[in-house]
C-alpha cells in the first residue's frame, strides 16, 4: 500500500467521524508491520498538516475538523504505547505550542517521539505568557526550549521571548528549536527570529534537539525586521 494512498484513506475515515473504521484501518497498517514511530511521523503528521491547512482556508467543515482531530489524537495516543524507548535520559526539554486543538495534536506527536527518544519533556501547551515561560526556564533549567506547531499569531511573542532570553543571558547553554505550524509555512522564520535549529516533522525535531548548536554559539540578539506570516 503506497504512502499517499494510506494518508488519503486515513483522512477520509477521520473526517467522516467514523472512529471504529479509523481504528480498524490503523490496526490494518500495524498488521502490515509499519512501525508505530513511522505511522506517527509519515502518516499522522501529514494528515494533521492537511487538516490544519484545509481548516485554515475554510475547505473543511468545523464538524469534520473536530471529528478528525479528536479521532487522530486517539489513535496517535494509542500508538505511542508501541514506540521503542531509550532507557537513558538524553536531556530535559520544555515545549510550547499553538492554541488550537489541531496545533496541540501536532505538538503531542512531537512530545511522544521526544519522550521515546529518552528526553524528559515538560509540555506547557499554549497561552503561557512570556514571563511565566522565563520563570519556568529558571525552575526546570531545560537543555532545550522548543516552540512547536505554533500559530502565526504566536510569532511576535516567540521572537520577543528569544530576544529576552539572549538579553538576560541566564541560559548560555540552552538551545532553542522551532518548527511545525507557522514555521513550516514561513520558511526561514525560525532562523530569522534567532532559533538555533528548526524542523518540519516530529522525527526531524528529535534530530534537531540532539544536534542544535548551544546558545553560547549563537549571535547576540539584534533588532530584527518583523515580517508578516500566514
Amino acid at each position: 500500500m503506497h504512502l499517499e494512498s494510506i494518508i488519503e484513506q486515513l483522512f477520509q475515515h477521520l473526517v467522516s467521524g467514523d472512529r471504529r473504521r479509523t481504528r480498524a484501518f490503523v490496526g490494518t497498517l500495524k498488521g502490515l508491520g509499519i512501525p508505530a514511530e513511522r505511522l506517527a511521523n509519515d502518516v499522522y503528521w501529514p494528515v494533521h498538516e492537511m487538516l490544519v491547512k484545509l481548516n485554515k482556508h475554510g475547505q473543511l467543515s468545523r464538524l469534520s475538523y473536530n471529528y478528525a482531530t479528536r479521532a487522530l489524537r486517539q489513535v496517535a495516543d494509542q500508538g505511542a504505547a508501541d514506540y521503542v524507548r531509550v532507557d537513558r535520559t538524553q536531556g530535559r526539554v520544555l515545549l510550547f505550542c499553538g492554541p488550537t486543538e489541531g496545533e496541540e495534536l501536532g505538538a503531542q506527536l512531537a512530545v511522544d517521539l521526544l519522550e521515546a527518544a529518552g528526553y524528559e519533556v515538560f509540555f506547557g501547551g499554549a497561552g503561557v505568557a512570556n514571563d511565566e515561560v522565563l520563570a519556568e526556564l529558571n525552575e526546570t533549567r531545560p537543555a532545550t526550549l522548543v516552540m512547536w506547531a505554533s500559530a502565526a499569531s504566536d510569532a511576535p511573542a516567540i521572537r520577543q521571548l528569544i530576544d529576552t532570553v539572549r538579553e538576560i543571558g541566564g541560559h548560555p547553554n540552552m538551545r532553542i528549536v522551532c518548527g511545525g505550524g507557522v514555521f513550516n509555512r514561513a520558511g526561514g522564520l525560525a532562523e530569522e527570529i534567532g532559533a538555533h535549529g528548526s524542523a518540519t516533522t516530529p522525527a526531524e525535531l528529535v534530530t534537531a534537539v540532539a544536534t542544535a548548536a548551544p546558545a553560547a554559539a549563537a549571535p547576540a540578539a539584534t533588532k530584527r525586521r518583523t515580517r508578516a506570516v500566514a
